[in-house]
């Protein structure tokens, strides 16, 4: 077994991994970066297809307000970069609808709008948004009973794996806009209404994919690749990797997931910090990726689907973030099915995601060149109410054990990558 030492190793190649080693060199120390792939970027990664047709690994898009980042953004793209104006948009029940759905009601019957409306007049008063520790309740206090039920709780089991009243409201934020009484009729009456998406502006690269924001971060970092940690030994201070390296090291930055470096580590456990770790839930899920021969697509970047019988609770356009993502004259899609691996076959999957929206126009079928279909492991936190306790005994033995967690899932927290990335680049040097 070779033996390596560096004063600091970083555990992931992904944005915060990346973000660790761009501070450290700054500040002239260097660092060797684990990468249990071939290739640097973790979720921030991409893929192609089919000769030319690009996508990301799940939707990226920047709306990064901090000017670090946003420079880091900039000189990795030359600041060939492209701004989008949000247009994202719902299928419910078969119709288009504008998102968010809760003020953008138009396209329903006057029936159901009535119905909505009314019930969000009926609202309770006086309750502080805060105050509420059940998503559910949040949801109905939010929006009345209808829309709650129709819309965001139907939603919810597709997205977050979970029903409404298993998850908390702290993660919400301003992720779910909240309109006023006003917003919610004239939204009935009108479909010209303003962009109320939480982002007024995002951003992707040009070329490249959204990976390419890493590429100033890759400069000059020693990255070793096909390095998955397979054991922590913090007495010792080594990290053993899958093939059959051994590193010594003074500093462990970490961005691996909370419970697989728990399950690494050579070292005696307490009893409740693998308990809370075994608590620590999060998404999981197949991109559907869809190569299209012309443009024959919908015009909105991305668009979320209610109906519970299509399995795909999101589907965004590569090829509308960017022409660079599919050959001349070409499109694309790719659709986002929350679940476990296996849940379903490769035909149930193309049955129930891609056959519906050959039924409901969005694709023609006639025009599908290629079906590419991958499990991703790690997705998205989820806010369950255990998440809090667990993870701070969790971070709190990390910590104890001089390794320092960062990343989405090393601090286990809901990260855009621009706070992702932040996380990495704030480490101390």
């Amino acid at each position: 077994m070779e033996n390596n030492v560096s004063d600091i190793i970083i555990i992931g190649g992904g944005i915060s991994g990346l973000g660790a080693s761009f501070a450290l060199r700054k500040k002239g120390r260097s660092a060797v970066v684990l990468e249990k792939t071939s290739d640097y970027g973790g979720l921030c990664g991409n893929f192609t297809i089919a000769d030319g047709f690009r996508f990301d690994r799940f939707v990226h898009f920047s709306f990064a307000k901090d000017e670090e980042v946003n420079a880091i953004f900039r000189a990795s793209t030359g600041g060939d970069i492209i701004a989008h104006t949000p247009n994202p948009y719902n299928i419910y029940n078969g119709i288009w609808i504008k998102h968010p759905a809760q003020n953008n009601l138009f396209p329903l019957s006057d029936e159901e709008k009535r119905e909505i409306i009314d019930d969000f007049r009926r609202r309770p008063s006086g309750v502080e948004a805060s105050s509420i520790p059940d998503y559910e309740r949040w949801l109905r206090v939010q929006y009345g009973d209808t829309f709650a039920e129709r819309f965001p709780m139907a939603y919810t089991p597709k997205y977050w794996m979970s029903e409404a009243c298993e998850l908390e409201t702290r993660w919400v934020g301003n992720r779910l806009y909240q309109p006023s009484l006003e917003e919610v009729i004239e939204g009935a009456r009108s479909a010209d209404t303003p962009v109320t998406y939480y982002a007024k502006e995002m951003r992707y690269p040009a070329r490249g994919g959204f990976k390419q924001y890493l590429a100033e971060l890759v400069k000059g970092a020693d990255i070793r690749y096909d390095s998955e940690v397979t054991e922590i030994d913090p007495v010792q201070k080594t990290v053993t990797v899958s093939n059959g390296g051994l590193y010594c090291y003074e500093r462990l930055i970490s961005s691996m997931p909370l419970p697989v470096l728990i399950r690494s580590l050579k070292a005696d456990v307490p009893d409740d910090v693998r308990e809370a770790a075994g608590k620590l839930r999060c998404t999981s899920g197949y991109q559907i990726s869809v190569a299209l021969r012309g443009n024959n697509i919908p015009p909105y970047l991305w668009w979320y689907i209610y109906d519970r019988d299509i399995l795909p609770a999101r589907v965004y356009s590569p090829s509308l973030k960017s022409p660079d993502n599919a050959p001349a004259g070409c499109s694309s899609l790719q659709l986002e099915v929350y679940c476990n691996e296996n849940d379903y076959t490769r035909e149930e999957l193309i049955e129930r995601s891609v056959k519906p929206l050959v039924e409901l126009g969005a694709i023609r079928e006639e025009d599908i060149i290629a079906i590419d279909i991958r499990f991703e492991p790690w997705a998205n936190v989820i806010f369950d109410h255990d998440i809090y306790s667990a993870r701070r005994s969790v971070l709190d033995f990390v910590r104890s054990l001089g390794i320092e967690p960062i990343g989405r899932f090393g601090l286990w927290g809901y990260l855009w990558t621009d706070q992702a990335l932040m996380s990495g680049l704030n480490v101390n040097v």
